[in-house]
């Protein structure tokens, strides 16, 4: 392959790879290239001028609208790459386009969501959040919610009363979210019902969007990319299997992913909790550390080309590179939990997943993490039918299960939601459903000042290192501190805690599953001779078993109704 066909075969790319920034401005503007095309090694041209550390390639590409918020093969953002090169103005540049690119696209695709939905008939639905663990006593820390979500023409209400995760704590309160839609703009509000406040924004379908320097991230923000460890956390797709039980997809992976490469020796010893205790080892995380180091030849400045590959090896597909690659080496843990995921079907439901429901998940999908997870996996190729129950990894040790219920209110009367039986809609909505309360303060539009800096994927690694593994700064909390609020213990006193724990969760495990631990469990002592968290232990066990055959039962009487459903779906054809 010469290099007058690896130009004409990937002319953006040949030009970035050479940073060739004055002729690729004059090229993007004069033609019609497809500037997310990817190259044989996964990379759209913004990921590579960035892998690269060429920053003026970037800065022509975004300027003629490279996507920012674009991933690689292997679930690296655009934002990750600019962050591993530890060059500021480079982070600084991504992070604000990526944040405009996110709110224009908002703008754009919440109005055209909801003259998606106008033509769908409208609906009211409820759908109960149920978190757990299968880590023995952290599902008592677990709440429920119950989304209710109405739907009229394209209008939408979604109320909500858990926020979010913080500092072990579930975050509650009363929330509503409405999506009003009307021709070429839609008018989203969030009413706080606890502090009595409705924040509201209007959003148009415009030619002339604002310009991006609304979006200027602060320098503190950006330091503190630049100081903490690369994580990513996504759901393996390619070895999922779907097995007809009600139907289980086996093989269902959750893979998190750190990188450290960016980070001097003082931030890695700063972030770095390696000394496991036993409560991670119950956890089961395979945990796999590489590291990708090219020769310096005592060259200590920074090389995004470390490996010396040349771009006639780069664009041709036939050669493989193994483990060479370009960009700054990497240095990389990877953390891989499997789960089974379990899906209950129904043939003939009354709600459509494509028209009705896969709309409102994805309007709650830009601001709440659990739908987004939510989103990718029913967008899968799941057999057919309604998932009117879903069972789902989370996190590393928190599952969701939804299940839709209430449809149209038949089961439960609510204010507002009349259900009729005709053969244009099953229920109607009153107006006043998504009007705010009267009396409460209006806030005007304040998008830009309740954007959130953090990824979805920053919150994902604070829940899992909160669950697991936060602390201080050189100690690391145990599931008991985590339970108290307490400050970590030291020496004999932290090693007799963890001798404790790891007895518990082996003596939890072996009530709960019927197995033997695999080593000794001397709970049976004399209740003399037990101390205070002795005591408190043998309670939260005894608690923990009560709650988890609660849960069996009531989760076995679920099962058998869903299955009579479904069956009587079958045969009414």
């Amino acid at each position: 392959m010469t290099s007058k066909t690896l130009s004409e075969e990937f002319p953006i790319h040949w030009l970035v790879w050479h940073n060739d920034y004055e002729n690729l401005d004059r090229e993007l503007a004069k033609k019609t290239h497809d500037k997310e095309l990817l190259d044989p090694r996964g990379r759209a041209p913004l990921q590579l001028a960035v892998t690269l550390g060429h920053i003026e390639s970037a800065r022509v590409l975004l300027r003629h609208g490279a996507d920012a918020n674009s991933e690689n093969l292997k679930y690296w953002s655009v934002l990750h790459e600019s962050v591993s090169t530890g060059d500021p103005e480079l982070v600084q540049m991504i992070l604000q386009h990526r944040d405009y690119q996110r709110y224009t696209k908002r703008t754009v695709g919440v109005p055209e969501l909801l003259q998606k939905l106008k033509e769908s008939p409208d609906f009211y639905v409820e759908m109960k959040w149920e978190f757990a663990s299968w880590v023995p006593l952290i599902s008592r820390m677990c709440p429920s919610d119950t989304y209710r979500v109405w739907k009229s023409g394209s209008n939408v209400r979604i109320d909500t009363t858990l926020l979010g995760f913080d500092n072990m704590n579930w975050q509650r309160g009363s929330r509503s979210y409405i999506f009003k839609g009307g021709g070429d703009r839609a008018t989203v509000m969030e009413i706080d019902h606890d502090q009595r406040e409705v924040y509201s924004e209007t959003m148009k379908i415009s030619p002339s969007m604002p310009d991006s320097s609304i979006m200027r991230p602060s320098e503190a923000a950006i330091a503190a990319r630049l100081t903490s460890p690369i994580v990513t956390t996504y759901i393996d797709t390619e070895k999922i299997s779907f097995e007809r039980s009600v139907f289980s997809a086996s093989n269902v992976e959750l893979v998190t992913k750190t990188r450290t490469e960016h980070l001097t020796q003082q931030d890695k010893e700063k972030s770095k909790r390696n000394n496991k205790t036993p409560l991670e080892s119950f956890l089961g995380v395979a945990e796999e550390h590489t590291k990708t180091q090219a020769a310096t030849n005592g060259i200590s400045s920074v090389s995004y080309n470390p490996c010396s590959i040349t771009p006639e090896e780069y664009f041709n597909k036939m050669i493989d590179l193994e483990e060479r690659d370009i960009g700054r080496p990497i240095e990389q843990a990877t953390k891989t939990q499997k789960f089974k995921a379990t899906l209950w079907l129904c043939e003939t439901f009354p709600l459509s997943l494509q028209e009705q429901v896969v709309p409102i998940i994805d309007l709650m999908a830009a601001s709440n993490a659990h739908f987004k997870k939510l989103r990718d996996f029913i967008t899968l190729q799941i057999p057919a039918g309604f998932p009117a129950k879903i069972e789902i990894p989370l996190f590393h040790v928190l599952n969701a299960r939804i299940t839709f219920g209430n449809i149209f209110a038949m089961e439960s009367s609510v204010e507002g939601v009349s259900c009729i039986q005709d053969e244009e809609s099953a229920c109607v909505v009153d107006d006043n459903c998504f009007t705010p309360p009267p009396g409460y303060g209006r806030l005007g539009d304040a998008h830009h000042s309740r954007l959130r800096d953090e990824d979805d994927e920053l919150l994902q690694f604070a829940i899992q290192q909160s669950l697991m593994e936060a602390g201080t700064e050189n100690d690391q909390v145990t599931f008991w501190e985590a339970l108290n609020k307490t400050t970590p213990p030291t020496g004999p006193a932290r090693e007799e805690e963890e001798r404790l724990l790891q007895r518990a969760i082996a003596e939890s495990l072996r009530q709960n599953s019927g197995l033997e631990p695999s080593g000794p469990v001397e709970i049976s002592q004399p209740r003399s001779s037990l101390n205070d968290e002795e005591v408190q232990l043998r309670l939260a066990l005894e608690l923990s078993q009560k709650e988890s055959e609660e849960s069996v039962r009531r989760r076995k009487e679920e099962e058998e109704q869903l299955e009579a459903i479904i069956k009587l779906s079958l045969t009414d054809k």
